[in-house]
């Protein structure tokens, strides 16, 4: 717990206007993956007096341990080829994505099907200006969701400047661009401290580079050997993530204010699934780029998504 002083005041103050910054200045496809990770917290800040109607992620009332679980949306990879464009859509450009990313991300030739699995190849290649090639797959506009149960299976690359992510943004950006609408980073994972996989959600109160986000780390052998599940829980109030079914990370926002807003809670309005591997960036480059090692994978097995009855009838009364 930090106490309110003048200083701390004007470190709140410095990071709203870096916020305003950040959402003035990125394009929507240039909003970051995730980047170092601070085990910073804003707690302990004054409490300003909300109205009532922006009150977020409070009120609300359920039988957690009774809670029932539909399959809404899935891709199990039963096919060859493409992935099913009737579901995923791509993110295409060498932008550096915010990140300082060294990938070109291609629509026709780092991600395909085969033998019943999603494979998205990081590539040390020249195109389109940029020294590797790589994939990023998303749901956008073909699966897009309000709460709900997120899993997907993967196996993961390794090697110095890879970063894969299992993550979601915003579908319709209603509180506004990155971070003021929202990420929740289902999986990260960067090559130079392998098998750690990280889970974070980031917000306009929480994210990097205010050093404030709210994050978790779970060392797991062999990430890179065998599939693992990732998966989230997604209600109406908190988020929580788990590897193998395991839980090891949960934000719920009334834990660090009283009277969350959007500026905490972002996370009442539909987002979509992104699954990618960077190459070098801020976070994923941090320690170099081994270019030996290249090709590199990240296997997905299955993506599932499942929704609750109780959730679903409960926010639309």
């Amino acid at each position: 717990m930090i106490p309110i002083s003048k200083r701390s005041k004007l470190f709140l103050i410095a990071g709203v206007v870096m916020c305003s910054m950040l959402t003035a200045c990125q394009k929507e496809e240039s909003y970051r993956v995730g980047t170092n990770v601070s085990k910073a917290y804003v707690n302990g800040e004054a409490q300003e007096e909300v109205a009532e109607e922006d009150i977020k992620a409070k009120g609300y009332e359920y039988d957690y341990d009774n809670l029932t679980y539909d399959l809404i949306w899935s891709d199990e990879f039963d096919y060859e080829g493409l992935p099913d464009d009737t579901k995923w859509n791509y993110d295409v450009g060498g932008s550096g994505w915010g990140n300082n990313e060294l990938q070109y991300y291609t629509n026709d030739k780092n991600a395909s099907v085969k033998d019943g699995n999603l494979i998205i190849e990081a590539r040390k290649e020249e195109y389109e200006g940029m020294d590797y090639t790589s994939a990023r797959l998303i749901s956008k506009g073909k699966g897009d969701w309000l709460y709900g149960k997120i899993e997907v299976s993967a196996k993961l690359p390794e090697g110095l400047g890879t970063w894969p992510a299992i993550w979601m943004l915003s579908t319709d950006w209603e509180y506004g661009g990155w971070p003021a609408s929202g990420e929740i980073d289902i999986m990260e994972h960067v090559g130079y401290n392998q098998n750690t996989i990280h889970a974070s959600i980031h917000t306009q109160s929480y994210y990097h580079s205010i050093g404030t986000q709210k994050t978790a780390t779970k060392y797991i052998e062999g990430v890179s050997d065998d599939f693992h599940l990732y998966s989230i829980e997604w209600l109406p109030d908190k988020i929580m993530a788990y590897i193998d079914n395991e839980l090891y990370f949960t934000f719920e926002p009334t834990k660090y204010k009283a009277n969350p807003t959007f500026k905490e809670w972002p996370f009442d309005k539909k987002m979509h699934l992104l699954l990618n591997i960077a190459v070098g960036g801020n976070w994923g480059g941090a320690k170099g780029v081994d270019d030996s090692i290249y090709p590199q994978q990240m296997v997905i097995d299955y993506v599932r998504v499942y929704q609750s009855k109780e959730i679903n009838a409960l926010i639309q009364e």
